[in-house]
């Protein structure tokens, strides 16, 4: 048993905007949130009667979710803040971050630090501790490739424990944290995470020597634009962010949870019946043999680019990204089931054109 906090509630806020605490500024309530600094503070609320055996929903920096209504379960708000070297050796620089670090903000500073490795992932919105859930990526990068480990702790019993790469089952934005049940990969079978552990601590091998990731056709035009075929780490920093402000809205100003949707992968059949269609799709051939299709383009091609439902849209320079075009973050703007309500539609669009069902990113509440 946990030593006794003196007060655990008062860790918990009751009914709590959450519109600052989602990138789609979309208006709804928690019913209680606890803002978690450490993982004390987790065990703090397992000791607590009041709190131990309600049903929980951990939040980071709410840009993968879409909130349909007020949220019941109790939000764990995770600030854990912390940026550290942990080890160095031959072939990395190990460096720990706290699952509350903004994750931008981490990239930049690694770079700062002469620590390289993470430029490509630049200007991903959320948090640290998201990062590996979402196994996120850009630009030929994936976190997998710079993940070291992880520590979290158990929602239940309050143990805190390591997952290597392995234990962390990551796929193509998809994690062990994403499943329930029994995830099975590289023929390995895990016991799914989902709802019942808070990421603690992220630790990165950041490569020696660094190299960079190059080869995508928007980084191509700026080593062109800029006469440089051998770009160092701060160069590919500051172009993957041009590029991606160009393309993309700022989550401060307009309200969005970066690409809705997941790139889907097909067969070279499938692929092949498609382009015999649809010439022009956009498609990249994968290691395993299957293809991916850029979704933005199935959509765009269904003629969705700037459309909209209520208050929520499609936005005009990039057909992946649903916004909500209300008054920011102090008008009502779009709701959650405008949001959905549109997602819907375009995704029955693109499964009666091309007979894709497009699979959506963030996490519905």
């Amino acid at each position: 048993m946990f030593p006794q906090c003196d007060n655990p509630s008062m860790l918990v806020e009751k009914n709590v905007p959450l519109q600052p605490f989602n990138t789609f500024h979309i208006v709804a309530r928690a019913h209680a949130l606890a803002r978690i600094t450490s993982e004390a503070d987790v065990r703090a609320l397992l000791v607590d009667p009041e709190w131990a055996n309600e049903p929980k929903f951990v939040l980071g920096g709410g840009s993968n979710v879409v909130l349909t209504g007020d949220v019941k379960p109790l939000v764990l708000k995770v600030d854990i803040a912390g940026r550290r070297l942990v080890d160095e050796t031959d072939k990395a620089y190990i460096v720990e971050a706290g699952a509350g670090e903004v994750w931008h903000d981490f990239v930049a500073w690694t770079l700062q630090q002469g620590w390289p490795g993470l430029e490509n992932l630049a200007l991903i919105p959320g948090t640290v501790g998201a990062s590996p859930v979402q196994n996120v990526g850009a630009y030929g990068v994936e976190l997998q490739d710079r993940f070291e480990s992880l520590d979290a702790i158990d929602l239940q019993t309050g143990q805190v424990f390591t997952l290597n790469a392995a234990q962390c089952a990551f796929g193509y934005r998809d994690s062990v944290f994403k499943h329930g049940g029994t995830v099975t990969s590289g023929g390995q079978q895990t016991l799914g995470l989902k709802d019942r552990v808070l990421i603690l601590r992220v630790r990165f091998a950041l490569p020696k020597p660094w190299k960079p990731v190059l080869g995508y056709a928007d980084i191509d035009k700026k080593m062109t634009e800029h006469q440089c075929t051998q770009p160092t780490p701060q160069q590919l920093f500051d172009w993957v962010c041009a590029i991606r402000r160009a393309k993309l809205p700022d989550p401060a100003v307009v309200g969005n949870a970066g690409s809705f949707f997941k790139n889907p992968t097909v067969t070279p059949e499938q692929c092949a019946d498609i382009i015999a269609r649809d010439p022009k799709v956009v498609h990249y051939h994968l290691d395993d043999g299957r293809i991916k299709l850029a979704a933005g383009w199935l959509i765009d091609s269904c003629g969705w680019k700037g459309k909209t439902v209520g208050q929520a849209g499609v936005y005009e320079k990039q057909a992946l990204v649903l916004v909500n075009r209300g008054a920011g973050t102090n008008g009502l703007g779009a709701t959650g089931g405008e949001v959905m309500t549109l997602a819907k539609a375009i995704q029955t669009s693109v499964y009666e054109r091309f007979g894709i069902l497009l699979e959506p990113e963030p996490v519905v509440l």
